[in-house]
């Protein structure tokens, strides 16, 4: 990974539609030569996949919470994100040291959508129990790059 990959890789992090013109006036390359950069991250793993970051309030999914999940056994990291990962309302998941397993990141329309994502969350295959807590409001928000 050298200068002109990671600038490739902030360039498309901010903007997974950016022409190959637009990644190649970021790291200071042709559009073709840009393009084939991207090819090549991609290749070979660096760059997973593009996405699209929905404003969870054109879903008006406003109500967020935070579940701590306590597994039965001992699951790896992947069976649960296996487990996790088809509730649409989960946004985020980790794992995490402490008591608790895992802490999921859950946005829902309202307590009822959110009450019902938590217990597709208790249903999935290694989870025992969660404990959750409803945020009331945000603090501080800093976007990721």
């Amino acid at each position: 990974m050298d200068p002109i990959d990671e600038a490739i890789i902030v360039c498309v992090q901010r903007n997974a539609r950016a022409t190959y013109a637009e990644i190649g006036r970021a790291a200071n390359l042709s559009a073709s030569s840009a393009k084939r950069r991207l090819d090549r991250l991609v290749a070979i793993g660096s760059i997973r996949g593009f996405t699209a970051i929905v404003d969870p309030q054109v879903l008006a999914w406003r109500t967020e919470a935070f579940v701590e999940v306590y597994c039965r056994a001992n699951p790896t990291p992947a069976e649960l994100g296996c487990a996790l990962g088809d509730i649409p309302e989960v946004v985020e998941a980790c794992t995490v040291s402490g008591a608790a397993d895992a802490v999921v990141h859950v946005l829902a329309e309202n307590i009822t959508h959110l009450e019902q994502a938590i217990q597709r969350i208790r249903s999935a295959a290694p989870v025992e129990r969660t404990e959750s807590v409803i945020v009331l409001s945000r603090l501080i928000e800093r976007p990721r790059t």
